[in-house]
């Protein structure tokens, strides 16, 4: 039995030494694709998160008491400047109105007695000077009067879209009880959260300069048909989130965008002189980025580098290479650090030209 177990140990080790060679054989036979990163100028598209809000919207309220007589117009409705949206009933403060100019008719006439009485020297300076006193007085009741008569019309202040009705007609208001929103939606408002590094890149950038241009994804997945410009950064930063929001302004000219619609706001964000490498040819690592570089003695090392943003199959390195290297562009799970390898160079545009092939 000893002797069977030692032969067969003998067989086994025979025949691993066997694949081995065998393996090494054809490893030294294999050719290794390799590359150079590209330095060039490019460019990335960020998302970010976006609310939409028409450029006024405003509530509109009663200002004063009373029925609500009228409703002239509907909900979603298209409305113009000046155009009488509602009537609240008018009675009451048409009397009071009445009243008012009685009152300044009676002051008229006691300040013309006054200035006859005066003119003669029968009253002293100060009762005229008094009569005239009350005309302003009954002139200015006057004028709230036809104020508050005038809040029972409502009026749009500007060319709009209207809301749901909060109230109908016949019911009775009080003053300041809301009866609809108004959007003006020539121009949407679209905020967005961008992150501080972010903010950082763009307010040091050139582009910050010139109203940065951005695009809008709405919920449909579909872009807008206009272009926006970032026209806004608030003051400070969100503490619990680490972002700020930028504002960025659309033209709605056929009206697609309505207040309190979400989206994503697509900025393109330009690099120059940056050093790009095929996402296919990296690995990770506890976190951490490699590439395998291979040597002028085609041997390999593996190098760990620093990721500044992401492309379509491309990675930006901010760290660890240079156009001058030379790294592994596939079989980087068949090589080990420090191996030598047979290798095929690649021009490296031509790996830019065919990355969905090199992505597979």
């Amino acid at each position: 039995m000893k002797k069977t177990a030692v032969f067969t140990s003998m067989l086994v080790l025979i025949f691993l030494a066997s694949c081995e060679k065998h393996k090494a054989e054809k490893h030294e036979e294999t050719s290794f694709l390799v590359t150079n990163p590209i330095k060039k100028d490019t460019s990335i598209t960020k998302d970010y998160v976006s609310q939409i809000h028409a450029i006024r919207h405003i509530e509109l309220r009663a200002l004063e008491k009373g029925y609500l007589k009228h409703i002239y117009v509907d909900e979603g409705q298209h409305v113009k400047k000046g155009q009488q949206m509602f009537q609240i009933m008018p009675n009451i403060y048409q009397a009071e109105l009445q009243k008012a100019k009685a009152e300044s008719s009676v002051a008229e006439i006691e300040l013309q007695n006054t200035q006859l009485l005066a003119d003669g020297n029968v009253v002293s300076p100060n009762e005229l000077a008094m009569a005239k006193a009350n005309l302003d007085k009954a002139n200015a009741e006057v004028t709230l009067a036809q104020t508050h008569l005038g809040f029972t019309n409502i009026k749009a202040p500007f060319d709009g879209i209207m809301d749901h009705l909060e109230a109908r007609e016949g019911s009775l208001l009080d003053e300041g009880e809301l009866l609809t929103t108004l959007s003006d939606n020539s121009k949407m408002w679209v905020y967005f959260n961008v992150p501080e590094a972010e903010y950082l890149d763009y307010i040091t950038s050139e582009a910050k300069k010139n109203n940065k241009n951005v695009s809008l994804l709405m919920a449909n997945n579909k872009p807008f048909n206009q272009k926006g410009i970032i026209e806004t950064i608030e003051g400070e930063f969100n503490s619990e989130t680490g972002n700020i929001a930028f504002r960025a302004t659309f033209p709605n000219p056929d009206g697609i965008l309505r207040h309190g619609e979400t989206g994503s706001i697509l900025m393109t964000v330009p690099y120059k002189d940056v050093v790009i490498i095929p996402q296919k040819a990296t690995f990770e690592v506890l976190d951490k980025t490699y590439v395998f570089t291979v040597d002028s003695n085609h041997v390999v090392h593996q190098r760990e580098i620093s990721i500044g943003a992401e492309l379509p199959h491309l990675f930006i390195v901010d760290k660890g290479l240079s156009e001058k290297d030379t790294i592994l562009l596939e079989g980087i799970r068949m090589v080990r650090d420090q191996e030598e390898i047979n290798t095929e160079m690649v021009d490296p545009n031509s790996v830019l030209s065919h990355l969905e092939l090199y992505a597979e």
